[in-house]
């Protein structure tokens, strides 16, 4: 139904302005550092909390051989989840440059959690960096409508450098959060942009960068996200 489906327009902007909110380059770096950092927190505390073990004397060896698989795990989390960011938010080679999809597919799939199953249906072909950012960043959203897992398929609208992005997101009690479609718009229902709220933010501006439109929307038990 059109009540259903959200759709964001195309606009830039020199000085990161959309709808409400504006944020100079800084605040926009600083926040988009502060996302990074979020992301790695947690496998690098567990990376930390596994040494202090190796390190205490009256360990048993069955918990050092734990301590150690779970050092091994995460240090393998944050490398993926630090080559996915550098590619999401970061400036990876030139402002021209182009990126190979399957490239893109073994960092999504690093990224998202396991409770996530993904199928990706694009061909492997080169696009502008630009677009590649914005579609890792879309399999970011089109995760967040399925907080207790379940399965995304990533297909291509068109072909070419203009290559679209459909994003069927199917898993238990789908659903786009309150606030995404806001944040999407540059209105934040809050009024201000925070760690936490950066990252559709930033989708956002890769969109209009872009020149495309995105569109979330329920389909039965999924929620699509299209991006054309």
């Amino acid at each position: 139904m059109a009540s259903d489906r959200t759709q964001f327009g195309s606009v830039g902007s020199a000085n990161v302005m959309v709808g409400q909110i504006s944020l100079d380059a800084l605040d926009l770096a600083a926040l988009l550092c502060s996302r990074v950092c979020h992301d790695l927190i947690s496998p690098t505390g567990a990376i930390v909390n596994g040494l202090e073990v190796l390190e205490e004397k009256e360990s048993d060896e069955e918990t050092k051989r734990f301590a150690l698989d779970l050092i091994k795990k995460s240090a393998r989390t944050a490398s993926a989840r630090l080559q996915f960011c550098r590619l999401a938010f970061g400036a990876a080679g030139s402002s021209a440059a182009q990126i190979d999809l399957a490239d893109a597919e073994g960092l999504a799939k690093g990224f998202l959690d396991e409770k996530i199953k993904v199928t990706w249906q694009l061909p492997k072909a080169l696009l502008p960096k630009n677009r590649v950012k914005l579609l890792l960043n879309l399999v970011i959203i089109a995760a967040q409508t399925i907080p207790r897992g379940g399965a995304l398929t990533v297909a291509p609208i068109g072909e070419g450098d203009g290559m679209g992005f459909r994003i069927v997101a199917a898993g238990l009690n789908a659903r786009i959060p309150q606030a995404l479609t806001g944040l999407l718009e540059g209105r934040p229902e809050s009024g201000a942009i925070d760690a936490h709220a950066i990252q559709p933010f930033y989708t956002g501006l890769l969109a209009k960068a872009c020149g495309i439109e995105l569109t979330l929307a329920p389909d039965g038990d999924a929620i699509v996200v299209t991006a054309r």
